[in-house]
């Protein structure tokens, strides 16, 4: 199997190789770059400075670059929150099943949603949901983690590296909740799939953190990553048929949304 790191960057390339998705990013590409400058703009000029004041007790004159990445990993909180509040959500839903639906695999979607038989577009053929269309569910454990490892920023070296690896650790699995649903598993067995592949979820979570830093482009990233989260899923899927396991789900995440 691929590596799981390259999953967030393939579903970059996939996104912008397929006109296809292109309508589900103008209908939301100029009001979420305008909501990302909004948030950075405010979050360097009220927190930036005080930030590298703080960070220069530990890091000296790396506090000037520490700062930078803090204040980005917190516009990138922010802006994911508010993606989910305007309802961006569901457009993930959308590339996620049109990704399945392009690779052959709309028996999968077909048991979460209506798909329409007049148009081979993908992304046409999604019709009315059939159950709850969400993408990775709203967890205060999660958002309460991400403020707790804040602070490993203050370890000198170490200690940005450690923050994208939990935060990853975290995340990574959450990736893969649509897939979950979509296979019709069990709690159990989700948390049995997660654990089975956790290092893989770690890696997958990470490199999509670290897309979500990029300034202003963040939410663009969050379609692109639910592109390779798909195409991850559709590895997973061909490798399970093809050792006649049945369904093989994306491991580890312990976590009860809320």
């Amino acid at each position: 199997m691929n590596a799981s790191w390259l999953y967030p960057l393939k579903g970059v390339y996939y996104f912008f190789a397929h006109p296809f998705f292109y309508p589900l990013l103008r209908a939301r590409l100029i009001p979420c770059l305008l909501l990302s400058l909004f948030v950075l703009a405010n979050l360097f000029f009220w927190t930036y400075l005080p930030q590298v004041a703080l960070l220069a007790i530990f890091h000296g004159p790396l506090a000037w670059a520490q700062a930078c990445f803090l204040v980005l990993g917190e516009g990138a909180a922010i802006v994911a929150l508010l993606f989910e509040a305007f309802f961006v959500d569901e457009t993930m839903v959308d590339v996620f099943d049109a990704t399945l639906i392009n690779e052959g695999l709309e028996n999968l979607v077909a048991k979460g949603r209506i798909l329409e038989t007049d148009s081979t577009n993908p992304v046409k053929r999604l019709g009315k949901p059939t159950t709850a269309t969400v993408y990775s569910p709203f967890s205060l454990r999660q958002i309460a983690e991400f403020i707790c490892f804040l602070p490993l920023n203050l370890i000198p070296v170490a200690g940005t590296p450690a923050f994208l690896l939990l935060t990853g650790y975290r995340a990574g699995p959450l990736q893969h909740w649509r897939y979950f649903k979509l296979s019709d598993l069990s709690k159990k067995q989700r948390q049995a799939n997660i654990k089975s592949r956790q290092l893989s979820y770690t890696w997958f979570g990470t490199i999509a953190l670290l897309l979500q830093l990029v300034p202003v482009l963040s939410m663009l990233f969050l379609l692109t990553t639910a592109c390779g989260s798909a195409l991850w899923a559709v590895q997973l899927e061909k490798c399970g048929r093809d050792s006649d396991d049945g369904v093989t789900v994306a491991p580890d995440y312990a976590d009860d949304p809320v």
